[in-house]
């Protein structure tokens, strides 16, 4: 069994929004074929994240955070065998530059990040206005909510083989775009009857996961996929995370069109930040806490 593929040069035939639909209610998940970002500039990318995951501690943690969990990740007890640097706010110059600078990013870094930010930002704000198209819901408010990417790295060694790369989880926001490293896999999701289904490399595709504000925004409509990433061999693992957050600054709340008296209102309007924070402090990272901003019945 392998997840739903979703073309984007299949678009608008209602055929192909109809497909979309029902990848992001059964699966929460999907491959993105035909996207619109250079394969060239994702293999610059790639190239500029290795050697950014490189750099020593020192000069990652300087990447501190914007918003709960945005800034840089080391190793820990739970995810020893990863790490990550994180940067807030992809439709700001200004963050992005903020970034390049704490991280001391030669200017042939800073165009490639740049340019990459553009096109994924674009790339995630053209999925999140199909998805809301193919529920039937306006999507222009798409273009103000909040963005960031997390580049990851992997660390694995021959003792680690046959572990969890990184824990069982969701994804806080509403949509994550992931290029994922084309020759090392480990990616795996879980389906709806809790078996988890290996994602394996496809060079020059994306991975779409739906992640908790989605379940929220759509009043339960939409599947929030828990995902973990395995070792399958002793080596270096390299992905880029883009996410399409939520609202900044404001409440997620399902739209009118999703609340009726068949359907009443399942979660109490939260920001991201909110939420995020409850995450952690809570330490439920699989889409539990989703249940602690549940509507009183």
């Amino acid at each position: 069994m392998a997840i739903p593929v979703i073309d984007l040069n299949q678009f608008p035939d209602s055929e192909e929004y109809k497909k979309l639909r029902e990848a992001s209610v059964e699966w929460g998940c999907f491959r993105l074929v035909n996207h619109k970002i250079p394969l060239t500039l994702m293999s610059e990318m790639k190239k500029v994240v290795r050697s950014l995951l490189d750099l020593p501690m020192e000069v990652k943690k300087r990447n501190t955070d914007v918003i709960a969990g945005s800034g840089y990740m080391a190793p820990s007890e739970i995810n020893p065998l990863y790490e990550a640097l994180g940067l807030y706010d992809l439709g700001s110059s200004q963050a992005i530059q903020n970034f390049c600078s704490q991280l001391e990013a030669s200017s042939y870094q800073r165009e490639v990040i740049e340019k990459y930010a553009e096109a994924t930002y674009e790339q995630i704000v053209d999925i999140g206005h199909k998805l809301a198209e193919s529920l039937g819901v306006g999507s222009g408010f798409m273009k103000e909510w909040a963005c960031q990417f997390r580049i990851n790295k992997y660390n694995f060694i021959p003792e680690s083989i046959g572990s969890s790369g990184v824990q069982i989880h969701t994804d806080s926001g509403f949509l994550t775009i992931l290029q994922d490293d084309e020759n090392v896999g480990g990616l795996e999701v879980m389906d709806k009857s809790g078996v988890f289904v290996p994602v394996d490399p496809c060079p020059g595709t994306l991975i779409v996961n739906l992640g908790d504000v989605a379940k929220a925004w759509s009043n339960g409509r939409l599947c929030t996929v828990k995902h973990r990433v395995q070792c399958r061999e002793a080596t270096v693992r390299v992905s880029i995370a883009t996410f399409l957050l939520g609202p900044k600054g404001e409440a997620v709340a399902a739209p009118p069109e999703f609340v009726d008296p068949e359907h009443p209102r399942l979660y109490v309007p939260f920001t991201i930040e909110d939420y995020r924070k409850l995450r952690i402090i809570k330490k439920l990272q699989a889409g539990e806490a989703l249940e602690l901003v549940r509507m009183e019945s």
